[in-house]
């Protein structure tokens, strides 16, 4: 790493010795995790065998935990989404390496042992970038971006160890990983710089103990560049040093930095003493005097803010109910500022207080806190009897009389169609887990009545979440299979509908739910074939289903479509197997259904979104090692002609794969030209020793063998990864 400037003062080193007492145990997880383990061969941890799908399985779950840690606000953003994000890239490799060939040599899982110890380092320190504390950050920077490099090292050393044809990488894929690798290579070898002008800020100001001691234009920049301007920034930060505390970190030093972030609050508050950002103008250092400063006890210890429904505890200690609640709901059982454990959880009004913080507002002219409102036990999207009502037909759906099921269920249908209101109050009310206790009944009308208020519920977002927590998913996929027409369709919308969320769509592809649907599309009515073929989309945009999918006979049935205009199903047809030909079990699957006269065809006649779907499946197959004769047949259908027409006038995602396929069939075809004059010229070589008959036979042989040539003679081409 670059040599980093180093505060002067002997003071300053002192105070940064005493602020690295947490990192041990701060940073311990994510700088442990990043120094590489001892080799001990092909070993668990526990030390029996590790099973190769095991590991696989746990990179892949790495890569999607990391995935979704997110909000990095502090002073290493930079450095925290670069890592984020070109972990992130691995994904579609592991899916493919889920459905490789097995066994693995002995290289390529120690490859995969490496990345999986590297990944699991990224996480923690992913997570401290998250969740951590901004001050903290900042305090132990030399250790932060000593173990940055130290990750990026190792995920550079077992990337490079990765071998493509062992694991069985498709080329688009494959392509993403090295960018990816150059990347870590790049990292590695020009390693970030920390902020010294922030570091020294951070130190003078967490040295001084008072305000009058520190130039409030110090506290301004420490304030922005630590991101801390807003009241929500300073209450999250409070609250990770609390939890900090109470996690065993050195009390003085999570005091200290407690005072720091009290002085960063204190002028957040003076520059907008009633809490909302500062204006673009600052104000002058004598306004900012004359606004009062809130005093300690009136504060909350959490949140730091003038509290406004303050409530004390069973240790006496007084906070802002929201506050507590929220410290308390996330699994604290303990007194934030004391720590002592909290013999109950009980919450008592602090009437003094209200009074006394309600005179000090009147007397130093600023505006009373107003107490939040208390929710009531109605819910908020619909009035009482709407509620009631609701409950009412809850009682008969749970109930044992079928007529009163299916009159429940069917009203709730209707309900949850009319408004998002009503949709809301349904799902709020519990209805949902009721509702899929009911999906395998053997009563039709009850059964398409059930499904399809799903569905209609659906709709509502924070529905989805509902539907799939109470493990809707196999019911749907059970009616899906044995239902009714109507049933089945509206099975399909429900899995489309709640595949609209991306982790829904692993949830929905692991429930055996795309065969369903595959039988659907080719045996359905036209309503169910349209419904399920826009399931079928959702879900095979998440790699891992697209070989599910492909196993499951969707490339003929799509095939099938493509050839019965009369059937209105072209273009979903054509668009899922745009999806399925960048994965290597769909690029094998179409090229084995003889597809290309019928993608031909679709240039030739189909619409412009048509048109380039079907050169976009045909960028695929033409790539690989059955490029030449799928270039040879595609020639022999006029493809040519065509291509240049698609070029010249179509969209602009059809000029580009127009342009691919014509660069590769010019390619193609100027081979087969020099292959033929090479042919020709050893046939005018051997004519002038050999009769003019045998040689004229044996210059048509060795021509006919000529063409096409080897493939090895064409360097494949690069196309988007999942342009579709």
């Amino acid at each position: 790493m670059d040599e980093e400037a180093k505060p002067n003062t002997s003071e300053e080193a002192s105070t940064k010795a005493s602020a690295a007492a947490p990192a041990a145990a701060a940073v311990a997880t994510a700088a442990e995790a990043a120094t590489p383990p001892t080799p001990s061969g092909p070993e668990s941890p526990e030390g029996g065998k590790e099973e190769v799908g095991d590991l696989v399985e746990k990179v892949a779950e790495l890569v999607d935990e990391i995935a979704v840690i997110s909000d990095f606000r502090n002073s290493y953003r930079r450095q925290f989404c670069n890592l984020s994000r070109r972990i992130r890239l691995l994904a579609p490799m592991m899916e493919e390496v889920k459905e490789g060939p097995r066994p693995l040599p002995e290289a390529s899982v120690a490859a995969l042992r490496q990345l999986r110890d590297a990944l699991a380092g990224a996480r923690e320190l992913l997570r401290l970038g998250s969740n951590g504390s901004k001050i903290f950050l900042v305090l132990e920077r030399e250790k932060i971006m000593q173990t940055f490099q130290d990750i990026t090292s190792r995920l550079e050393h077992a990337l490079a160890g990765i071998s493509f044809d062992e694991l069985g990488i498709s080329d688009e894929v494959r392509e993403q990983v090295e960018l990816v690798h150059a990347q870590f290579k790049r990292a590695k070898e020009r390693p970030d710089t920390s902020d010294d002008i922030l570091f020294n800020d951070l130190i003078s100001a967490y040295n001084s103990s008072t305000n009058d001691n520190v130039d409030p234009d110090i506290i301004q920049r420490l304030s922005e560049k630590l991101q801390l301007v807003t009241i929500s920034d300073l209450n999250q930060e409070s609250l990770i040093l609390h939890e900090m505390a109470s996690g065993g970190d050195p009390g003085a030093v999570v005091e200290n930095m407690s005072m720091l972030l009290k002085k960063i609050k204190d002028f957040v508050q003076t520059q907008d003493p009633i809490g909302i950002p500062a204006s673009t103008t600052n104000p002058s250092r004598d306004e900012n005097l004359t606004s009062p400063v809130v005093p300690d006890d009136f504060r909350c210890p959490i949140s730091l803010d003038l509290m406004k429904d303050p409530v004390i505890v069973s240790t006496g200690q007084t906070y802002e109910r929201g506050c507590i609640e929220r410290w308390l709901e996330a699994g604290h059982d303990t007194c934030p500022k004391t720590q002592q454990k909290l013999p109950n959880k009980s919450l008592t009004p602090n009437y003094v207080l209200r009074s006394l913080i309600a005179q000090w507002c009147e007397a130093n002219g600023v505006e009373p806190p107003k107490r939040p409102a208390q929710p009531n036990n109605t819910p908020a999207t619909c009035t009482a009897s709407e509620h009631s009502k609701v409950i009412e037909l809850l009682q008969k759906l749970s109930s044992q009389n079928l007529a009163d099921q299916r009159g429940a269920a069917g009203m709730l249908r209707q309900l949850a169609k009319r408004s998002a209101e009503n949709r809301a109050c349904i799902g709020e009310a519990g209805a949902i887990p009721i509702l899929v206790s009911l999906l395998p009944t053997t009563d039709v009308s009850t059964q398409e009545h059930v499904v399809t208020a799903l569905l209609n519920l659906s709709i509502y977002e924070e529905n989805k979440a509902r539907i799939i927590t109470s493990g809707a998913v196999p019911g749907i996929v059970h009616v899906l299979k044995r239902g009714s027409m109507e049933a089945r369709e509206n099975s399909a919308a429900t899995l489309f509908s709640l595949s609209l969320v991306d982790e829904n769509k692993v949830t929905i592809g692991a429930s055996g739910a795309i065969p369903a649907l595959v039988l659907l599309l080719g045996n359905g009515s036209q309503r169910g074939k349209k419904d399920a073929a826009t399931a079928l989309f959702n879900l095979c945009i998440y790699q891992g289903n697209k070989g599910k999918a492909v196993r499951a006979g969707l490339v003929p049935i799509l095939l099938e479509l493509l050839t019965e205009t009369e059937s209105g199903m072209v273009d979903e047809a054509l668009a899922i197997l745009a999806i399925l030909s960048s994965h290597p079990e769909g690029k094998a699957a179409i090229s084995a259904a003889a597809a290309i006269p019928i993608l031909v065809g679709v240039i030739r006649n189909g619409s412009s979104r048509n048109k380039e779907n079907a050169a976009a499946v045909l960028v695929h197959l033409c790539n690989g090692e059955q490029q030449q004769q799928h270039l040879a047949e595609a020639q022999e259908q006029g493809i040519v002609t065509l291509l240049e027409e698609l070029a010249e006038s179509g969209t602009d995602r059809g000029k580009r794969k127009a342009n691919q396929l014509l660069e590769r069939m010019n390619r193609f075809l100027k081979q087969q030209s020099q292959a033929q004059g090479d042919v020709m010229a050893q046939a005018h070589v051997q004519a002038q020793t050999l009769p003019q008959a045998p040689v004229q036979a044996q210059a048509d042989t060795q021509l006919e063998e000529s063409l096409p040539p080897t493939s090895s003679h064409l360097l494949p081409d690069t196309d988007e990864v999942n342009d579709h």
